[in-house]
């Protein structure tokens, strides 16, 4: 560094300097992952939520207090600079995360791996794969808006992968603030056996600290910007419910906890390490969730939520991680990892997340096992290819640090490293183990796309290729019965982020088409087979006979499909089986009602016959095809469309006109309800009659109306519509001409 850049980077340090005494850190950039080889100083967190409920902003404000910025910016980037965690520019111009950015802290010389989230339900695969990895989570609720529908499916992630999680409700200076409201929805939405750990002293503009209940004591966020922590008397008009408050914690931990609960009994008074111990244990089984409080905006009761973290979420070793021992034709072996940081252990890792740095491709990864150290190779257990690693960084949003090893439990990335996502890496070839993969939801949009320069076509198959690569949920085909190359995404926000992304990062400006629903072809009822298959025409024929029953699966399962062996003897062999499900499953890519997938079908192979010569193969496989064919003739078939599960915010003046719009979009009401002035109704809608809505809605609100979806279920579609969806593909194979067409010609 010249002096002239130090004496210019000097104001900085000596506000970082009188920041980290004014926290109590010792945050030192040379602190590497092995001065932290005990296990208990590690928290491997996320920080999940319902779009706008505030999980940037309590992100930015932890990296504050734990001194690793030195300032404090704002999401929707009023300063033009943005928050530390949105590090694209799309997301501090829309005041979203698009991407979830990783990061690392200490605090009370705690090491803490944080991944913010996005609260978009069409970047879900980000909350997906970053819950796969980590230890502990944050659901962060508005204490207006309380459990919203991505909360929904958040908890359900988490849900999904075991993650224990501590609850914060935020944004208690929002005018119509209710955390006791928020507390009832989440037992009653998402079945928490959950309690206040912490009161907020006052909500909306009157909210100055929090009680804090296990130890009794008022806490008050003194100065601006909250550093300095003040604990006080409880106040005097606060003491009876406090006391109420913390009796219903006992009683809800007394039934997640047996420790607890025999004291609970013998009606002896637990002391302040009884009940802590209680709800570290009953979290982790996930048995109970501390309700915590604050106002992350107004910088008060983050610094009780980082001690939370490190109270009641567990460190790596308390986690049990599995992964498979795959062998041939046997059910796969499972092996318990170890966590250890001594470095005994093989090492092994997961690629949770790749993303397109400015050195190539950056590579995500959780180490579950073993330690790694700068120069060693690595194997990916999928492919096999052996990578030696030149480079090892940690990550600080998108800052990166170089590190010379790490150790289990660590989050860390690597660069040049080719895989996909949810791939092992090991360092001893020998050693097949592979961790259970990461849950991708199917796309439910796709739309014709194209670049608007046909000069662009070579960085649009670049930005393609990538994007591809980096979101499993980013899908990308070429449809040759249309003529037209198809993008397919998880909403229309989804696919309208990624064009924006190619024209400013690869300079392809593209055109995106209509949207197109990803409808599905079922069966209404049991329809039998008996396919034969003869081909003869000179030297060896073809012979295959099929016989057996196709039916519809119950509506719980109409988005799989299910081939199930019920022949007896040997009319078909056994070798010919699995082609015949071969030739199933390539028929159902697409039906021949409408050009859709099939799904919600079983096929129960019962009988058939073989030749002893002419039976191969390809002729069971293109039985099977022809068996699908006739029940295509001769069966009852509908088309099934994703209904999407919508939650609708606005004031209460024009509940009227929404309801009357969602009426219109064929929707169902499940239910409303209102507060202060504003109402929420929830309904389900075909995602078919959902497009255009964002603006309809904020045109007859006045701009204040809001929503969101989600996906819920695959449901039989309205005649009308099935009668358009049959007729436009018939037009489109040339079986029957346009009438409208035909008029104009």
């Amino acid at each position: 560094m010249t002096i002239g850049s130090f004496l210019r980077f000097r104001p900085s340090l000596v506000k970082a300097k009188s920041l980290l005494e004014a926290t109590g850190q010792r945050f030192s950039s040379h602190t590497t992952f092995a001065e932290h080889k005990q296990l208990e100083k590690i928290r491997n967190i996320g920080i999940s939520a319902h779009i706008d409920s505030g999980k940037t902003t309590l992100t930015e404000r932890i990296l504050f207090y734990t001194g690793r910025i030195t300032q404090m910016h704002e999401v929707k980037g009023k300063d033009n600079v943005g928050a530390t965690m949105d590090s694209m520019e799309l997301e501090r111009q829309r005041g979203i995360t698009i991407q979830s950015a990783a990061t690392y802290t200490i605090w009370k010389d705690h090491n803490i791996n944080i991944i913010d989230t996005p609260g978009h339900v069409d970047f879900t695969v980000e909350v997906e794969r970053a819950l796969r990895v980590l230890d502990g989570a944050i659901l962060v609720l508005c204490s207006v808006g309380g459990v919203q529908s991505q909360t929904l499916t958040v908890n359900r992630q988490m849900k999904r992968y075991n993650v224990p999680c501590l609850a914060f409700i935020n944004k208690l200076d929002r005018t119509g603030a209710n955390p006791y409201r928020v507390l009832g929805q989440l037992r009653s939405k998402l079945n928490h056996n959950a309690a206040f750990i912490q009161l907020p002293i006052g909500v909306e503009s009157n909210c100055k600290g929090i009680v804090d209940l296990v130890k009794q004591k008022a806490l008050y966020f003194e100065d601006q910007l909250g550093l300095t922590v003040r604990e006080d008397e409880i106040p005097q008009d606060m003491r009876t419910e406090c006391d109420e408050r913390r009796h219903e914690l006992i009683e809800h931990l007394s039934n997640a906890d047996d420790v607890l609960g025999e004291l609970f009994l013998e009606e002896k008074v637990p002391t302040e390490q009884d009940i802590m111990g209680a709800i570290r244990r009953s979290a982790m089984k996930r048995s109970f969730t501390p309700v915590l409080v604050g106002t992350a905006l107004k910088n008060k009761g983050v610094q009780p939520l980082l001690d939370a973290v490190l109270n009641y979420l567990p460190h790596p070793g308390e986690v049990e991680n599995i992964a498979l021992i795959e062998k041939k034709g046997e059910e796969p072996e499972k092996v318990i990892l170890n966590p250890a940081r001594d470095g005994k252990e093989p090492f092994v890792a997961l690629a949770f997340k790749l993303e397109a740095g400015r050195f190539g491709q950056l590579t995500y990864m959780r180490c579950y096992q073993g330690v790694l150290k700068k120069g060693d190779s690595i194997f990916n257990v999928r492919s096999g290819k052996k990578v030696r690693l030149a480079r090892l960084v940690r990550l600080h949003s998108n800052n990166m640090e170089d590190v010379n090893e790490v150790y289990a439990g660590d989050i860390f990335a690597l660069f040049g490293v080719d895989c996909a996502s949810g791939d092992t890496f090991v360092t001893n070839p020998k050693l097949e183990l592979s961790m259970e993969s990461i849950f991708v939801p199917d796309p439910v949009v796709s739309m014709a796309i194209k670049p608007s320069n046909n000069k662009d076509r070579d960085n649009f198959s670049k930005a393609v290729a990538r994007f591809t690569k980096e979101d499993p949920t980013f899908r990308f085909a070429y449809d040759n019965d249309i003529k037209e190359t198809l993008v397919s995404g998880m909403g229309e926000l989804h696919l309208e982020i990624y064009a924006q992304r190619m024209e400013r990062e690869y300079n392809c400006p593209v055109t995106l088409g209509k949207p197109k629903v990803s409808f599905r072809e079922t069966l209404v009822t049991a329809c039998e087979f008996d396919y034969l298959h003869k081909k003869q025409s000179g030297g060896q024929g073809q012979y295959g006979r099929v016989t057996g029953i196709l039916e519809p699966l119950p509506p719980n399962q109409n988005t799989s499909l299910e081939f199930s062996d019920e022949t007896i003897g040997t009319n078909i062999p056994k070798q010919y089986v699995p082609a015949i499900e071969k030739g199933f499953r390539q028929m159902a890519e697409k039906g021949l009602l409408s050009g859709h997938k099939l799904s919600g079908i079983k096929m129960r192979l019962l009988d058939g016959a073989h030749h002893i010569v002419d039976s191969s193969d390809l002729a069971f496989m293109l039985a099977a095809q022809g068996a699908i064919k006739s029940v295509f003739e001769n069966g009852s078939w509908q088309i099934l469309e994703p209904i999407m599960m919508v939650e609708v915010t606005a004031p209460e003046e024009f509940q009227g006109t929404v309801i009357g719009q969602l009426n219109k979009r064929h929707g169902i009401i499940t239910g409303t309800e209102g507060t202060e002035g504003w109402f929420t109704v929830y309904a389900e809608v075909p995602l078919n009659d959902m497009f255009g809505y964002a603006g309809e809605l904020r045109s007859s609100t006045q701009g204040k109306g809001e929503f969101s979806m989600e996906y819920s279920r695959y449901s039989p579609c309205k005649p009308d519509v099935q009668e358009k969806l049959v007729h436009d593909y018939q037009v489109s194979q040339g079986l029957v001409v346009d009438k409208k067409q035909k008029k104009k010609n």
